[in-house]
C-alpha cells in the first residue's frame, strides 16, 4: 500500500508540474516542428525533393504524366470532411507522388479554372501580346490515380480498465488516454487511353495516441499539451497513403501489360450459356477448297480432341490450312475475323 501511495503521490506531482510548464508553454510556437509533422513530409520542385519521408519509394526517371480523380460524393469523403472536418486527399498525394519521381503531375482539379481563365483573357485581349498563352500547350494526362479509405472508428484499448483494477483511479485515468485508430486506404491507376485499370494497392496504418493529460484530468486541464500529443485521424489517413503509394509505386515498377489473345475488348474467351457467340475455341484448320460456282472457299475445322467439326464458307482466303488455331463461335459459325494461329503444321506434327 505503502508502495502504491507514493505513486499516486508521485503522479500527482507530475501532473502539477506539467500543468505548470504546460502554462508557460502556451504561448510558444515552433515552426516545423517534428510531431506536428505527418508521414509526408518535406517538399517537391520538379525531379527533386527536400525532407522527404526515407521510407518513400522512389523512381529513377517519371513513366508518364498523372492527374487525381477524387470522388467526392463517396461515403468515405463525405466521412473525411464533414466528421473529421480534414480536407481533400489530393495535395498530400501530389506531394507524395511528385516526390516518388515516379510521375509528373497536371492540373486537373480547382486550379483549371484559372488555367481556363488566362486563356479567356488572352483571347479578349487583355494580356500582353508577348504572354505567350496559345492552343497546343497543356499536357496530356497518360493516367488517373483515385483515391478511396476505409476507416475503423477510433476506440480505447480496453487498458483503462485493467489498470484501475489493479493500481486505482490515477493509473487507470493513464491507461484511459490510450487509444488507436485504423484507416485504410486504397490507389488505383488507370490509363486514360484504354481507360485500363493498370494497378491498385491497398495501405494501412494504425495510430495509437497516449492522450495522457486527458485521461489523467477528464481533458479539462492541461489542455495544451493533451491537443499536442494527441495525434489526430489526419496523421494516419497520411501514413496509409503513403503505405498505398509505396505499394502502388512497387507493383508500377514490376508492371508487365496483361495480355489477351485477340486484343483487348475483342471479345475474351469466356463464355455464357445460352449466349450466341463462345470465346477461344480452339481446332485446327483441315479443310480449304474453292467452291467457283459460289466464288468463296469451304472450309473444316476439327477441334483439338477430335470430336467436333465445323463447317463454313467465306469470300476469305483463310492461309492456316493444317494450322492450329483460334477463334470464336458466333451462332455456332466461325468468326473468319476473329482467328489467331497457334502452331504452324499442328495436324502434320500430331495427328499423322
Amino acid at each position: 500500500m505503502k508502495r502504491l501511495s507514493n505513486l499516486t503521490a508521485s503522479l500527482s506531482l507530475a501532473i502539477l508540474t506539467t500543468g505548470a510548464f504546460t502554462g508557460c508553454l502556451s504561448g510558444m510556437t515552433q515552426s516545423g516542428a517534428a510531431d506536428a509533422k505527418t508521414a509526408g513530409t518535406g517538399s517537391a520542385g520538379g525531379a527533386n525533393s527536400q525532407g522527404a519521408n526515407s521510407g518513400l519509394e522512389r523512381c529513377t526517371a517519371p513513366i508518364g504524366t498523372v492527374s487525381f480523380h477524387e470522388d467526392r460524393n463517396d461515403t468515405w469523403y463525405q466521412y473525411l470532411t464533414r466528421d473529421l472536418r480534414l480536407p481533400s486527399t489530393i495535395p498530400v498525394l501530389r506531394l507524395l507522388t511528385q516526390q516518388s519521381n515516379c510521375f509528373v503531375i497536371v492540373e486537373r482539379g480547382k486550379g483549371m479554372n484559372d488555367l481556363m481563365r488566362e486563356r479567356q483573357l488572352m483571347q479578349s485581349g487583355e494580356l500582353r501580346g508577348n504572354s505567350k498563352f496559345h492552343k497546343g500547350q497543356m499536357v496530356a494526362a497518360d493516367y488517373t490515380i483515385i483515391p478511396s479509405i476505409t476507416f475503423s472508428e477510433q476506440g480505447t484499448s480496453g487498458l483503462g480498465a485493467i489498470a484501475g483494477g489493479l493500481f486505482g483511479s490515477v493509473a487507470g485515468a493513464v491507461a484511459g488516454g490510450f487509444k488507436t485508430s485504423d484507416a485504410s486506404t486504397m490507389l488505383t491507376l488507370i490509363d486514360n487511353r484504354s481507360s485500363v485499370q493498370l494497378a491498385a494497392a491497398e495501405g494501412s496504418a494504425r495510430t495509437t495516441d497516449w492522450n495522457i493529460m486527458g485521461g489523467l484530468l477528464g481533458g479539462s486541464a492541461g489542455g495544451g499539451l493533451g491537443a499536442y500529443t494527441k495525434t489526430p485521424e489526419g496523421k494516419t489517413i497520411v501514413s496509409a497513403f503513403m503505405d498505398s503509394m509505396n505499394g502502388l509505386i512497387k507493383s508500377v515498377k514490376a508492371y508487365k501489360a496483361q495480355e489477351v489473345s485477340g486484343g483487348l475488348g475483342a471479345g475474351g474467351h469466356l463464355g455464357v450459356q445460352g449466349g450466341n457467340t463462345q470465346y477461344g475455341l480452339e481446332g485446327v484448320l483441315t479443310k480449304r477448297v474453292y467452291n467457283s460456282a459460289k466464288k468463296e472457299y469451304d472450309y473444316e475445322i476439327i477441334n483439338k480432341e477430335r470430336t467436333q467439326k465445323w463447317n463454313f464458307s467465306s469470300r476469305k482466303k483463310i492461309f492456316y490450312k493444317d494450322d492450329l488455331i483460334r477463334f470464336n463461335l458466333v451462332n455456332g459459325v466461325p468468326e473468319v475475323n476473329s482467328f489467331i494461329k497457334l502452331e504452324t503444321r499442328y495436324k502434320q506434327k500430331y495427328w499423322n
